[in-house]
């Protein structure tokens, strides 16, 4: 074909240097031409001819000198951050928040939609809200939508790949159309990926948290809904339709068994049993039962923290729940690692995973290590922007 580069051409190989040497500048920062050199391996006057080539396409830029050396100070050499840009959105029940990033990662805007997913005014408004977004984190980054490049949007559920329907996510009525992501598409004028939240959640903690060093492991996701994410030799489990990892509908003893599947009726989220036992609102009606009351699943479980007997019990009985839908899961998958993430987790801290990890040693034969996610702010957040930010960098860094 015209114009495709042959494998092991100079022009191939010039692609590969600029490439190897952008991911570098991505990773370590500002470099000299003299360490990039000695990073990719490439001679002096080879390096100074790839930043002069990246120079000319706008993708490098020079940026101060390194000062306090001994004889002439150094050039620096940087990504140009503005090149491209990249929004990451995070749906919930009750909003939209998006953020936008340059293409080195650095976020330069945020914005908040408040838009109860169920209300009649924002069911036929998907669209239009996820420009308002967008839209708002871009404006405050002096932006529009012209400068970005990709889109990654977290939501709860996941698309089917055969279908293009949302599903596991009755409570997002809005979110349900086939014509979905081509319509996100056309509103923000770039390529859209609608990817389930905790996915996305795993992907951060792959790369910027506790799973850093594991390709095999589970992150469940404890909050207003319920999920895990399985991550196998490095890549993410899907499933046929999507829904691997939807450990909310597992049926568990205790729990009622959600008959409804995926109608809105069959329980908070059309959830089934272990979502009923550990989920928010579940958190709640247990402390309540102790005689701690409560506004949200978080606050319940610091005053558990704060009150001994009753709020022992509470932690006690939240820590078998959650064990006794963990050792299903790792009976199945045996993944070396399992991370505690969400707000119910979080909030539960360090005491809580001990006693997860306390029960669970009891329940199945695998015996992975237990963690707490250590990714700070919105995980759902960090790992949408990592997955745009990986497909603009393959598109914008293309040189061949």
């Amino acid at each position: 074909m015209a114009g495709t580069p042959t494998p092991g051409t100079p022009r191939t190989l010039r692609a590969m240097n600029d490439r190897a040497a952008l991911d570098l500048l991505i990773a370590h920062g500002p470099l000299t031409r003299t360490r990039l050199g000695e990073l990719t391996g490439l001679s002096k006057p080879t390096a100074s001819q790839l930043l002069a080539r990246l120079e000319t396409a706008d993708l490098v830029r020079a940026t101060g000198n390194v000062t306090g050396r001994p004889g002439p100070s150094a050039q620096l050499y940087e990504v140009n951050p503005g090149i491209a840009h990249v929004a990451a959105l995070a749906v919930d029940p009750e909003g939209i928040t998006a953020a936008v990033a340059d293409i080195t990662g650095r976020v330069v805007g945020r914005h908040r939609v408040e838009a109860p997913a169920t209300a009649e005014t924002v069911r036929t408004r998907t669209a239009e809200l996820v420009a308002k977004a967008v839209d708002g984190a871009l404006a405050g980054a002096g932006l529009d939508r012209a400068a970005l490049h990709r889109t990654v949007i977290g939501t709860p559920g996941a698309l089917d790949p055969r279908t293009g329907i949302l599903r596991y996510a009755p409570h997002l009525p809005g979110w349900q159309s086939r014509t979905l992501r081509d319509d996100l598409a056309d509103v923000l004028g770039t390529p859209v990926v609608v990817e389930n939240d905790v996915n996305l959640a795993a992907v951060a903690e792959q790369h910027d948290g506790t799973a850093q060093d594991f390709d095999d492991f589970v992150l469940v996701w404890a909050d207003e809904g319920v999920g895990a994410a399985i991550v196998l030799g490095g890549t993410l489990l899907r499933g046929a339709t999507g829904g691997a990892g939807e450990i909310g509908y597992m049926p568990l003893p205790g729990a009622p068994l959600a008959y409804g599947g995926e109608d809105a009726t069959a329980g908070p989220d059309g959830g089934g049993g272990f979502q009923m036992l550990v989920a928010s609102p579940a958190v709640l009606a247990l402390a309540s039962a102790h005689g701690l009351e409560a506004r949200t699943a978080p606050d319940a479980l610091t005053l558990a923290a704060a009150v001994p007997g009753a709020g022992d019990d509470v932690l006690a009985e939240l820590g078998r729940r959650l064990a006794v839908g963990l050792a299903a899961v790792v009976a199945v998958v045996d993944p070396e690692l399992v991370v505690l993430s969400g707000a119910v987790c979080q909030a539960g801290g360090e005491r809580l995973r001990a006693m997860v990890e306390a029960e669970l040693t009891g329940l199945c034969l695998p015996r992975p290590l237990l963690r707490l996610s250590s990714v700070e702010g919105s995980p759902i957040l960090t790992g949408a922007l990592r997955v745009a930010l990986a497909e603009a960098r393959d598109s914008v860094f293309d040189t061949a």
